[in-house]
């Protein structure tokens, strides 16, 4: 028989066997029971709206783990009457794509059935695999709901992108997880119910916390727990704060070393330093250490802030940030981890100055538009007597020779005399840095004049 071969038009359910984890178990059987994504399928959102009118489109459902893809995309099908066939980019190959998508054709043609294909883990097909869905989401022949943790924008291609309506899957709420949680506990046929565990809020909110938005993994740490629930006064089990520790392994928080999430929490890290925010420098900084992070790429970037967000407002901070670095190297970790610590919190609350990082961006601008004018003469060495009779060094005035060490020379090529590079903020030791150049000017405008010698 056929993928298709007398199938029903509506997917019925699959039961997950009795021994299947809780997280699956438990799963919703409809939008009802479905927890968060308000701002998709709340009332008069889009997605709520597409299915009451039978107008499902392809989609992208990008989002982190645990927050539902897969059950919605399930839930989509039943509630649009589509055929459901999941797809797994783990396992299957070009051919396997090109079998189902075959199969779906011809049972359009058969029966007017249209299917709603699901592939999870979407970003793991290659080019041509995504490529072999274009012309069958085209023909409307299906519905393709890819489910992705990775940006669509690095992972899928910009056809099917362009075929597809992205929606992003925010983590659950504290209130949604244990929302969850509650309905674990209470259903009797495929949940925890028949046990009659207690639990107050403050139990199950701890689960949440450390589920971090990941519904199945707070679902996981109920199941675990709940098997060293203790028996109260009355003899019923219930949860308690040591149940919930077995229940607990350690904190895994979401994060990807080579994923979107690594170079987000950098971003925030930097961004935080930048704002002068110490409290959220020092979070951002921890969690990226506690989440795994290769504590010296942490230290790179933190040398890096010192010079772009910093500078010279207070170049000591390029020496606190290298010192840092070089008592993680010495004490490694966790000791280390402190120093790298003190670093983020002494560069948040640093006078800040991006003023040498303009520059720089500004001098590269010119030697990349103007031509590489020659050095004028009067600054070139005469090292031999040819480079002497030739002009080379003639009219240079040895600064140290001149009052306040400033002889009034144009050093810069003719045609950028008067061009300013840098520009001092009134930040830190650069408002001193300011008057130094107010008082550089006046001295070389005194030695053109002729008033000092």
């Amino acid at each position: 028989m056929g993928l298709f071969d007398d199938a029903p038009s509506t997917p019925a359910p699959l039961e997950p066997p009795a021994d299947a984890p809780l997280a699956d178990r438990i799963r919703p059987r409809s939008l009802e029971e479905y927890a968060g994504q308000r701002h998709l399928l709340g009332p008069g959102k889009m997605l709520r709206l597409a299915i009451e009118r039978g107008e499902v489109p392809s989609m992208i459902l990008w989002g982190p783990p645990g927050v539902g893809k897969t059950t919605l995309a399930r839930l989509v099908a039943a509630a649009s009457k589509l055929r459901f066939v999941p797809f797994s980019a783990v396992l299957s190959g070009i051919k396997e794509v090109r079998e189902v998508m075959a199969e779906a054709e011809r049972e359009r043609r058969r029966s007017g059935h249209r299917t709603l294909l699901f592939i999870d883990e979407i970003h793991r097909f290659n080019r041509a695999q995504q490529d072999a869905f274009l012309p069958y989401v085209e023909r409307g022949d299906i519905v393709l709901i890819g489910a992705t943790t990775e940006n669509p924008s690095f992972e899928v291609v910009g056809a099917l992108l362009s075929r597809a309506k992205v929606l992003m899957l925010e983590p659950l709420s504290i209130d949604d997880l244990r929302s969850v949680l509650r309905r674990a506990l209470a259903d009797r046929e495929r949940g925890l119910g028949a046990r009659e565990i207690e639990a107050d809020d403050a139990v199950l909110d701890r689960i949440c916390h450390a589920a971090s938005g990941d519904a199945r993994r707070a679902l996981t740490t109920l199941e675990i727990a709940s098997a060293h629930a203790q028996l109260g006064a009355d003899g019923r089990p219930r949860l308690t704060d040591e149940s919930v520790t077995e229940g607990l392994q350690r904190r895994a928080l979401l994060y990807d070393r080579s994923g979107e999430e690594h170079y987000n929490l950098i971003s925030a890290l930097h961004k935080s330093v930048r704002e002068s925010d110490a409290d959220a420098s020092a979070y951002w900084c921890l969690r990226m250490l506690e989440s795994g992070e290769d504590p010296l790429f942490v230290a790179r970037r933190l040398v890096r802030m010192s010079i772009e967000d910093v500078g010279l407002a207070d170049p000591g901070a390029l020496a606190v940030a290298l010192r840092a670095k070089e008592a993680y190297d010495f004490l490694g970790s966790p000791e280390g981890e402190l120093a790298l610590l003190e670093a983020a919190i002494y560069l948040a609350l640093a006078p800040k100055s991006n003023a040498a990082y303009v520059a720089e961006g500004a001098v590269k601008e010119d030697l990349k538009n103007l031509a590489a004018d020659p050095v004028p003469m009067h600054l070139r060495n005469a090292s031999t007597i040819l480079m002497k009779d030739a002009g080379y060094g003639k009219g240079y005035q040895y600064a140290h020779d001149f009052e306040g060490g400033v002889a009034g020379m144009d050093c810069l090529p003719e045609r950028l005399q008067g061009r300013r590079y840098y520009l001092p903020t009134d930040r830190g030791l650069e408002r001193k840095l300011a008057e130094r150049l107010k008082e550089v000017a006046e001295l070389r405008r005194q030695a053109r004049d002729g008033k000092r010698t």
